[in-house]
């Protein structure tokens, strides 16, 4: 896991300049780049926050929950009940994923990530209840920092993809065409995330 600026960013930045779609927007936002939390779980939290809603939304509870928590650890978040924790906005199953996951903090966080490969992490994350394949997919850019995830679950990157290639179809056509910023569709990502919000994702 990484702490700040990725050790790739710039062969990736590099890299997507010379894309025909992608390189006027790496022009564009030439500021800022991806930035890692070393904090696995905080982020798994943040990104259960950030399910199915605005960023603007996300924001909001999630302040309220660090106003609440002080840290977003498992012992704080274990120090109140699931309903004081919904209190934050939380809907009732995100309130029961976060206290869940506090409750089985060493099962999630104690692995060897640094040998295991994405599908691996994956696959680890997705079995506790409230992670799904896009949170595990956020985990894996924002927390492990691996250069080459697409989430295909997330409606803002597709939007992001059909203002630069309008005519694209399917799902399917959409992940055929990430695959041009191959090894990089991290950064790729980033970069159509702000296409659509100027201040950069951050989980």
């Amino acid at each position: 896991m990484g702490n700040g600026k990725p050790d790739w960013w710039d062969l990736a930045v590099d890299y997507l300049k010379d894309d025909e779609l992608l390189g006027p927007i790496v022009e564009k936002y030439h500021d800022g780049y991806l930035e890692s939390k070393d904090d696995l779980f905080q982020t798994t939290i943040r990104s259960i926050v950030g399910q199915q809603i605005s960023v603007i939304a996300a924001d909001a509870i999630w302040g309220r929950l660090v106003g609440k928590l002080e840290s977003v650890n498992p012992e704080n978040v274990l120090k109140f009940t699931k309903e004081e924790i919904a209190k934050c906005g939380l809907t009732r199953p995100k309130s029961n994923y976060i206290y869940g996951l506090a409750e089985q903090s060493k099962l999630l966080l104690e692995m060897d990530w640094d040998n295991m490969s994405d599908k691996e992490i994956k696959t680890h994350l997705i079995q506790f209840k409230g992670i799904g394949p896009w949170t595990a997919e956020m985990m894996l850019m924002f927390s492990f920092t691996r250069p080459d995830v697409f989430s295909i679950g997330d409606i803002a990157l597709i939007r992001a993809i059909k203002m630069l290639v309008p005519d694209v179809g399917s799902n399917e056509s959409i992940e055929v065409l990430a695959k041009r910023w191959s090894p990089y569709r991290t950064a790729a990502c980033w970069y159509l995330w702000r296409m659509l919000d100027p201040v950069p994702v951050a989980y």
